[in-house]
């Protein structure tokens, strides 16, 4: 009986380490999940989702707004970059001729 309880007493450290390590494990995913944005889950599978305090809501409107502004500008971007390309592909005379036509319509 006494080798056993020996026994025990030796791997009593080891299985104690594994634990901390499991414990210290499961704590750093959890942080990451929630600095990363990931939904946690309940103990039945459930997602929840980590609260975003005023500031984060704040800066997501900013981040949007932004984002509309710059989609904006890109699309007159493409407009101007499509009349660049027709003007570079186009012949030579017809473009003179649209230019004449411009300056008399305004005469």
């Amino acid at each position: 009986m006494e080798s056993n309880i020996d026994k025990l007493a030796q791997i009593a450290p080891v299985i104690a380490i594994i634990g901390v390590l499991a414990i210290a494990g499961w704590v750093f995913t959890t942080w990451l999940r929630v600095r990363h944005g990931y939904p946690l889950e309940t103990s039945w599978g459930k997602a929840i989702y980590p609260r975003a305090g005023d500031e984060a809501m704040e800066r997501i409107k900013l981040l949007s707004a932004e984002n509309a502004q710059l989609k904006a500008e890109l699309g007159s971007v493409k407009d101007r970059l499509a009349n660049v390309e027709r003007i570079v592909t186009d012949d030579s005379h017809r473009l003179t001729q649209e230019i004449e036509s411009l300056r008399v319509g305004r005469n």
